[in-house]
């Protein structure tokens, strides 16, 4: 399975338009488009940050839809009122849920890369070490890691039940990142925190 994310920023108080805009209007077309398994959005209301990711079946079903979606972006960007956006499409290597995403839950984004060669071996000690020990994080409620295997870039989305408990497991999920990245040669590019503001990803568990 595959996935496109696409991140915009907001402009000033147009970030719940731009919410309502992608639940109302966006979602509804998307998920209406063969092989497509669902959507999900992040918003991070201090910047305006917003990723959207769109879940597919194979990578044929992503490209299919391209075109359809391109426009929908451009409509998105307008009522967000947002500049430049970055759109980017991944594999999806792992989905593991704990429970549904209630709302109120919160996602935490790190994103990393490695040698391009060792993805593979990256992706193994991820499901090995890693997975078992977020899962016992305090309100762990999922996660999910996108690969893009030429490039050795990933980005793994923790979801926890609320803001409350990601903020309890801060320290715990630094450990075991430092440690990981340590073991396995993978560089941190970026760690942000978000609203889960739509959770309809619907991709079935790969863990």
């Amino acid at each position: 399975m595959y996935a496109r994310t696409t991140t915009l920023w907001a402009a000033p108080g147009r970030l719940d338009d731009g919410i309502a805009h992608v639940r109302d209007r966006v979602m509804p077309a998307v998920m209406d488009m063969d092989g497509c398994i669902g959507m999900s959005m992040l918003a991070e209301r201090e910047s305006g940050r917003c990723i959207v990711t769109a879940a597919w079946e194979d990578e044929a079903a992503m490209r299919a839809g391209a075109e359809g979606v391109r426009a929908m972006r451009e409509q998105a960007r307008e009522v967000m009122g947002a500049g430049d956006m970055q759109v980017q499409e991944w594999e999806i290597a792992v989905v593991h849920r704990r429970h549904e995403a209630p709302a109120g839950a919160c996602t935490r984004v790190v994103w990393s890369r490695s040698d391009p060669g060792h993805v593979d071996r990256v992706l193994d000690a991820y499901r090995m070490t890693l997975l078992p020990q977020l899962d016992e994080l305090p309100g762990f409620c999922s996660v999910s890691l996108l690969l893009d295997r030429s490039r050795g870039r990933a980005a793994s989305a923790v979801t926890f039940d609320d803001h409350a408990s990601m903020e309890a497991g801060r320290g715990d999920a630094v450990r075991m990142r430092d440690t990981f990245v340590s073991a396995m040669e993978v560089t941190i590019t970026e760690v942000a925190e978000f609203e889960l503001v739509l959770a309809h990803l619907r991709v079935p568990e790969m863990a």
